[in-house]
């Protein structure tokens, strides 16, 4: 695979890893996985931040890529993270991960000990050096404390394997000074759910999401809503996903997620320390948007948004069906196969 033919587009859930009693649940895992693809997901990543890989031994962050791969059996590209604020770890987690069979990795800017423009170059030179696979940048400042330039990105995309970038800057400008300073096929992947749509419409080709954990359809039409240039589509999409956007990051977000996915059945809470899962009104919020968005029975929303001009049809009310004329069939949320302990129900 090289960074020319890996096309990255559309939704793909940053993952979370499922535990129970301390150790990785490889069936939720497995089963996670599937639900993603069958769901809409066009790629997966796993052992990022939400998978939550500080607090993975190497033998597990390994385990979950291994796992991630086998599973997804070549249906969507595996973007493995291999992040680390030492080098030499990032260029063995993603040596690990082209052995694995990951079709790319990707790798955050170092954090905590505040490199240099030129200290991030050469971090990111020796990753490049070491594989054969695209390299995808995480460009994430309130986290990492360092801030990687167009220009340092300019340079690096100069390289064989850099591809593109995950930018959490949360400074839309930014889309258009990359698209400027690299062109069009640099690959340029929202970090953020809330201003995905924002992103697309400056040029973005997709979004590494948290919140589709918990949404990955409704996700995956926002972002085709978008690929198809019907933005009107896509804000009706906005407009349903928006709380939930809001309420997974009340807290940690992968802890948001994976209450979300508990709440669905998918996985259980656990998380581990530092983090500790949601408090109940955060819970209760979260609960509350997931009605909003149509995912689970419960009150519907008051009424939906407004519909600009030419936005597509939608039947309101939870589990209804969105239209999308350039979306290939209505998708429909079903709801059959969920057990009534996990449903809301009643007004």
């Amino acid at each position: 695979m090289t960074k020319t033919s890996l096309k990255l587009r559309g939704s793909m859930p940053a993952l979370v890893t499922p535990f129970r009693d301390g150790k990785i649940d490889e069936a939720a895992f497995r089963a996670l996985i599937d639900w993603q693809i069958e769901q809409g997901s066009t790629g997966l990543v796993p052992v990022g931040t939400t998978g939550e890989s500080p607090t993975l031994s190497h033998e597990e962050h390994h385990r979950v890529v291994e796992i991630c791969v086998d599973q997804a059996r070549g249906r969507v590209p595996v973007i493995a993270g291999a992040g680390s604020n030492a080098t030499d770890e990032a260029v063995d987690l993603a040596r690990h991960a082209e052995k694995a069979g990951a079709d790319a990795v990707l790798v955050v800017t170092p954090y905590y000990n505040r490199p240099t423009q030129e200290g991030m170059y050469r971090h990111f030179k020796a990753v490049n050096d070491a594989i054969g696979l695209p390299i995808v940048i995480y460009n994430i400042p309130p986290r990492s404390v360092v801030d990687m330039s167009v220009d340092t990105m300019k340079r690096l995309y100069e390289l064989k394997n850099i591809a593109g970038v995950k930018d959490a800057t949360a400074n839309l400008a930014r889309v258009s000074l990359q698209r400027m300073a690299m062109g069009p096929d640099f690959v340029q992947l929202s970090g953020e759910d809330m201003t995905a749509l924002a992103y697309m419409a400056a040029g973005g080709h997709g979004c590494i999401s948290v919140v589709a954990n918990v949404a990955p359809k409704p996700c995956a039409d926002l972002m085709a809503c978008c690929l198809s240039g019907d933005y009107a589509g896509a804000l009706a999409v906005q407009d349903r996903l928006a709380p939930l956007h809001n309420a997974i990051f009340l807290e940690p977000g992968l802890a948001g997620a994976k209450h979300g996915l508990s709440i669905l059945g998918k996985t259980s809470e656990e998380v581990r320390l530092p983090l500790i899962p949601v408090t109940e009104p955060t819970g209760k919020a979260i609960r509350s948007a997931m009605v909003h968005a149509g995912l689970i029975n419960g009150c519907p929303p008051p009424g939906p948004p407004a519909r600009a001009p030419g936005a597509p049809a939608r039947r309101g009310g939870a589990g209804g069906a969105w239209y999308h004329p350039r979306i290939s069939a209505c998708r429909t949320r079903r709801r059959s196969s969920r057990s009534s302990a996990n449903i809301r129900s009643g007004c």
